[in-house]
């Protein structure tokens, strides 16, 4: 009987060098690794904003990713709408508001086990008018059963993904921050149970500002002026994330490890 779940949470996937990488690479690195599941971010998917069907089916037709994740510029492209609809394991964040289309959070089975992966979205230093993320868990895990529970914590503050990991220890087996690109060295497990990560990284270039080619972000930086970031090609390619390992019975973690997929 099996003991624990081998879960890899892949950090957002960046335009195309992102879905190259991961079309290449995660049907062996599924096999290699053992993994019982596979999770991903991918609201950067089409040209860095947003998602589009084309793109979206680049890498589900793989058959390997098992759930998506999203966040703040899930909408960006005009077909969202029709995309959330049609794949029912695209998530888009739990706290827009009801009438929002998609829904926040999907329960699947693995070997008799519940697991439910939410997906979050963060309020300090972010544009969207979204609910109080710390309520609408609150709200959510108040009628969850699963015995397992993942988040992605879509945010661009950091102690406000350190202050949700508080507010959630205990309570969920993982809380895994994303949004901000750059993978961070303060993977830990509580002695609660909850494993955790600020952020995860990136999946795409990454000899580039968060996966944008350089020129165009310094000199918004530089001017302070409008710029359009576009993906950069060049450059080192990797997969990001982390690697979970659960116990079935208690839904604790039992590690999380920082995981890095070179090309």
């Amino acid at each position: 009987m099996k003991k624990y779940l081998r879960i890899l949470f892949i950090a957002d996937i960046i335009g195309k060098p992102g879905r190259n990488i991961i079309k290449k690479n995660i049907v062996n690195i599924k096999n290699l690794l053992s993994l019982d599941m596979i999770i991903a971010n991918i609201e950067n998917l089409a040209g860095g904003f947003g998602i589009t069907a084309k793109t979206l089916n680049e890498i589900n037709n793989l058959g390997a990713i098992d759930i998506y994740t999203s966040g703040n510029h899930i909408w960006d492209k005009k077909e969202a709408e029709n995309v959330i609809l049609n794949y029912p394991n695209l998530l888009r964040p739990l706290n827009y508001p009801e009438q929002v289309p998609g829904k926040g959070f999907i329960t699947i089975n693995r070997y008799d086990t519940s697991i439910t992966v939410i997906n979050l979205l963060g309020r300090a230093l972010m544009k969207d008018c979204v609910d109080c993320p710390f309520k609408s868990i609150d709200n959510f895990l108040s009628n969850n059963s699963s015995k397992i529970t993942i988040v992605d914590f879509h945010a661009e503050s950091t102690s406000e993904k350190e202050a949700m990991f508080f507010y959630l220890n205990g309570r969920v087996s993982a809380l895994l921050g994303t949004h901000t690109h750059v993978q961070t060295a303060d993977e830990k497990v509580s002695n609660e149970g909850t494993a955790y990560i600020t952020d995860a990284g990136r999946t795409g270039n990454v000899d580039s500002v968060i996966g944008f080619g350089e020129k165009n972000v310094i000199e918004k930086y530089l001017t302070q002026m409008p710029k359009r970031f576009e993906i950069k090609n060049q450059g080192r390619k990797e997969i990001q994330g982390v690697i979970l390992t659960i116990d079935i019975n208690s839904g604790k973690s039992l590690t999380i490890d920082r995981f890095r997929y070179k090309e």
